[in-house]
């Protein structure tokens, strides 16, 4: 449909004469490196009627292979030392679909040892300090998993669709994120249950997970932990003008001679406010306690977090300034080295690149520390291309009084349909330390290829 303007002093409304639409305008489908079953992947064609399993489900498989190739050239100094690389990672995924709702999923990361539990080595080229070549080629499988719908894989138990039984699960080896990444952001063996649809505490849309973990989980302070097992509950409820989300986490962990492991509950509690389609506000509050004693992975503390962003009227641009209080020694409860601390939420400052060596300009860790984040992240060329300008700095609170304030910058050029082009850097300055520590400074090029 049309907008039209109608004579002078009278509203322009819609157009009463349908435009049909014209398909030669449609881009054209993005077909992945393999695809392999009875119709392109988002592609027309016919459809097979499939084969039925015992349970009464009807599958129709597919198989699609797709991945991401990061290839950067980088250089870092966190005041401490320099590191110059060229690092490469790909990540790279197989997904068989049984229906819509069933898969497998596995994944690898073959030219990085990152996603298993331990701080990655990237291949490619050390240029400083070693001036070394880098050969992290390896097979581990990194994700792996099975996801379904219990009331899908039985439609026998239920015909009529009447008894609620549509609970999803997924098991296997997968990426679990709570509280936007602050609380949890770890891949672990792990099997989840969650129903959806709920409609709980006048809530128009609710869903319940219910989840344990007993392998591969890397603590919160990104040290693995063999012996630890998590035990979860995690919710989230809509209303029409917020979101809340509570989640509780429990890890379990005798302590060790090293003073790792020890039994921690987590707590976090989110709510995400929406005002005049304009104005969005996310306030956190999570908390770590330490159960038995206090370890190196187990620790008591508290961090409050508030994410605040605005869109100008007439304009795609965002403008976000996000503040964090932590207060004693927070951490998560399970956290993958390649994610650094809780605090990459606070802005492009406190997260690092995930890829090599790169690391955060300010610190990513909460403990008894003040901090924020200020930017502003403008679009052109039809949102191919995008630039964020930052400034940001943290305090302590406690303790030598150390503060580091930082500006960065990051512009992202979409090239065709599969490359992205990266430029960022940042300068910054450490309050309080010898001189020699005090200047901090990162720039690096990265070219991303989506397959």
């Amino acid at each position: 449909m049309a907008i039209v303007a109608r004579a002078h002093g009278e509203v322009s409304r819609f157009s009463d004469v349908a435009i049909p639409l014209n398909p030669a305008t449609f881009p054209a489908r993005p077909a992945p490196i393999i695809e392999i079953g009875q119709n392109p992947f988002l592609g027309n064609g016919y459809i097979a009627p499939g084969f039925v399993i015992p349970t009464g489900a009807v599958w129709q498989p597919v198989f699609i292979a797709y991945g991401t190739y990061r290839t950067a050239l980088q250089t870092f100094d966190g005041g401490s030392a320099q590191i110059t690389e060229w690092a490469n990672r790909l990540d790279l995924y197989g997904n068989l679909y049984l229906t819509p709702t069933e898969r497998i999923l596995v994944g690898l990361r073959p030219l990085d040892t990152g996603g298993q539990g331990t701080a990655g080595t990237y291949s490619g080229y050390n240029f400083k300090p070693k001036g070394e070549n880098v050969n992290a080629f390896n097979a581990k499988v990194t994700t792996a998993f099975f996801e379904g719908d219990f009331g899908e894989l039985f439609p026998g138990l239920d015909p009529n669709d009447s008894k609620s039984l549509d609970y999803g699960f997924a098991i296997g080896r997968q990426n679990l994120v709570s509280q936007d990444g602050i609380l949890m952001n770890d891949t672990m063996d792990a099997v989840g249950v969650t129903r959806s649809s709920l409609f709980a505490l006048g809530s128009t849309a609710a869903h319940i997970t219910a989840l344990y973990g007993w392998n591969n989980i890397t603590r919160g302070t990104n040290v693995r932990d063999d012996q630890a097992r998590m035990y979860g509950l995690l919710t989230a409820f809509d209303y029409p003008a917020f979101t809340i989300e509570t989640d509780l986490l429990y890890v379990a962990a005798p302590v060790n001679p090293q003073k790792t492991g020890g039994d921690g509950f987590y707590g976090g509690i989110g709510i995400t406010c929406r005002y005049f389609g304009l104005v969005n506000n996310t306030i956190r509050v999570l908390t770590s306690q330490a159960v038995n004693q206090v370890s190196n992975t187990a620790t008591t503390g508290t961090l409050i977090f508030n994410q605040l962003s605005i869109t100008p009227p007439h304009s795609e641009d965002l403008i976000y300034w996000d503040t964090f209080l932590g207060i004693d020694n927070f951490s998560s409860a399970a956290r993958d080295p390649d994610v650094g601390g809780p605090l990459g939420q606070v802005g492009l400052l406190y997260a690092g690149a995930g890829i090599g060596n790169y690391g955060a300009p300010l610190n990513t860790n909460s403990h008894n520390s003040v901090g924020t984040a200020l930017g502003y992240q403008m679009y052109f060329n039809d949102r191919r291309e995008q630039l964020i300008l930052e400034i940001g700095g943290f305090t302590a609170t406690k303790g030598p009084q150390m503060s580091t304030e930082a500006v960065g910058a990051t512009w992202q050029q979409a090239v065709g349909r599969h490359f992205v082009i990266v430029l960022s850097g940042f300068a910054g300055k450490r309050q309080n330390v010898p001189s020699s520590f005090s200047n901090l400074y990162g720039l690096r090029s990265e070219l991303i290829t989506k397959f």
